[in-house]
C-alpha cells in the first residue's frame, strides 16, 4: 500500500516533532526550576513527601503550562528548524526543483492540527482529571486555609430560593444564622431558619440546629415547625464560597459547561469568566494552526543575519500574540466583551498577519 506522506512530509513531519519535543523539555526544565525555589519553603515547612511533590503536584502541574503555552512553544520550533532549513538553502532547492511553497506547507498543517487535536483532548478532558490532584495537593501543602472565612453570604442556589448565612469557615465546615428562602410567583412559600449548621462532606449533606421552619399557603395561613436538629439536604456545595478562578482548569468540558448552566440559574456574577476560558479550550487549537503558518513564513526566507534574526521575529510575534490574547481576554473575563469575541479576535488577528505575510513570502 502506497504511503500518503511523501519522503518530503516525513521529513518535515520529523523535524517539526522533534523541535517541539525540545522545546518542551527545556520548558518544562526552566518551569520546575522557578517553581521549586518559589514553593521550596512550603514544602519543607509543611513536610511534603518527595514522592507527592513528584507524581501529585509536578506530573500534574507542568502539563497544564506547557499546554497552556503550546502555540508559543510550537511557534518558536517551527521558527528554530525552519530556519535552519532555510540557511542550509533547502527550500531554495525545493522551490528550484518545483516544489510549490503550498506543498511544502502541508506536512507543517498536518502536524499542527495533530497537535492541536491533542492539545484540545488535553485541555478539554486528560488536564481537568490530573488538576484535580494538583488542588488536592495545593489544600494540603500550600494554600492557606485560614483565611478561608467567608461573612454575610448570600446566594440564589436554586430558581426561587435564596440562601443566606452569616458566616462560614472552610477549616471546620461550621456556618452560623442560616436563612433559606422559597419564592414562588411574589409569594414567599417557606423559610427555613437555623442558628448553627455544619457540611458534612462525606454524606454531602448539611446539619442545622436550633432550626425553625415557617410554611405560608396561599390563603395567608402560617405553619410553624420548631427543632432541634435536622439533617437536610439542601443543594449547596460550600466550596462553591471558596473557588477560585484557577480551579477552573479542574473542570472537564462537560463539568464547565454545566457549571456555567448552574451559575446562570444561580446569577453568579463572574461566570463571563468561565464562558471566556470554554471559549479559549475551543480557539487554542486553532491558534496553534494560524502561529505555524505564520512561524513558515517568517523563517523559510534564507537571511543573511542568519537563525538569530528569524528568532528575535519570532520571540517578538509570541510576546505580541501573548499581549493580544491577554487583553481580549482580560476584556471577555470582566464582561466588557463577550467571551466569543474576545477570544477569537486574536486568532483573526493574526490569521490576517499570516495571510500577509504569506503573499510577501518568495515561492
Amino acid at each position: 500500500m502506497r504511503n500518503p506522506l511523501s519522503i518530503l512530509d516525513r521529513y518535515i513531519i520529523r523535524k517539526f516533532v522533534g523541535s517541539f519535543a525540545l522545546t518542551l523539555g527545556l520548558f518544562t526544565v526552566i518551569i520546575i526550576v522557578f517553581d521549586v525555589s518559589e514553593k521550596i519553603d512550603e514544602f519543607v515547612g509543611k513536610k511534603a513527601p518527595l514522592n507527592e511533590i513528584i507524581f501529585d503536584y509536578y506530573v500534574n502541574f507542568i502539563p497544564f503550562l506547557l499546554n497552556l503555552f503550546s502555540p508559543i512553544f510550537v511557534f518558536i520550533s517551527v521558527i528554530f528548524f525552519t530556519s535552519k532549513m532555510a540557511a542550509k538553502s533547502e527550500f531554495v532547492a525545493m522551490l528550484a526543483g518545483g516544489v510549490p511553497y503550498k506543498r511544502i506547507l502541508r506536512p507543517y498543517i498536518l502536524t499542527a492540527i495533530l497537535i492541536g487535536f491533542m492539545s484540545y483532548l488535553l485541555n478539554a478532558w486528560i488536564i481537568p482529571r490530573a488538576d484535580k490532584v494538583r488542588m488536592e495537593f495545593e489544600n494540603k501543602y500550600t494554600r492557606d486555609l485560614s483565611t478561608d472565612f467567608k461573612r454575610n453570604i448570600k446566594e440564589q442556589i436554586l430558581p426561587g430560593v435564596v440562601m443566606s448565612l452569616k458566616n462560614y469557615n472552610y477549616l471546620d465546615s461550621f456556618g452560623y444564622k442560616l436563612r433559606l428562602d422559597q419564592m414562588s410567583e411574589g409569594r414567599m412559600i417557606s423559610r427555613l431558619e437555623s442558628e448553627k449548621l455544619n457540611w458534612n462532606r462525606e454524606t454531602g449533606s448539611w446539619r442545622i440546629e436550633n432550626y425553625r421552619i415557617r410554611t405560608f399557603d396561599a390563603d395567608g395561613t402560617e405553619h410553624l415547625i420548631i427543632g432541634e436538629q435536622m439533617d437536610t439536604m439542601i443543594p449547596f456545595n460550600p466550596d462553591e464560597f471558596f473557588r477560585r478562578n484557577e480551579d477552573v482548569q479542574s473542570f472537564d468540558m462537560n463539568e464547565l459547561k454545566a457549571y456555567i448552566d448552574w451559575g446562570v440559574v444561580r446569577g453568579l456574577p463572574n461566570l463571563f469568566f468561565y464562558k471566556t476560558e470554554l471559549q479559549r479550550r475551543y480557539a487554542s487549537p486553532f491558534a496553534l494552526l494560524i502561529l505555524s503558518f505564520i512561524g513558515v513564513c517568517v523563517s523559510s526566507i534564507k537571511s543573511r543575519q542568519g537563525i538569530g534574526w528569524h528568532l528575535a521575529k519570532g520571540i517578538l510575534i509570541s510576546f505580541a500574540y501573548l499581549f493580544v490574547m491577554q487583553f481580549f481576554t482580560s476584556y471577555g473575563s470582566s464582561g466588557v466583551m463577550h467571551p466569543v469575541l474576545a477570544v477569537w479576535i486574536p486568532n483573526l488577528l493574526f490569521l490576517a498577519v499570516g495571510i500577509g505575510l504569506y503573499r510577501t513570502t518568495q515561492k
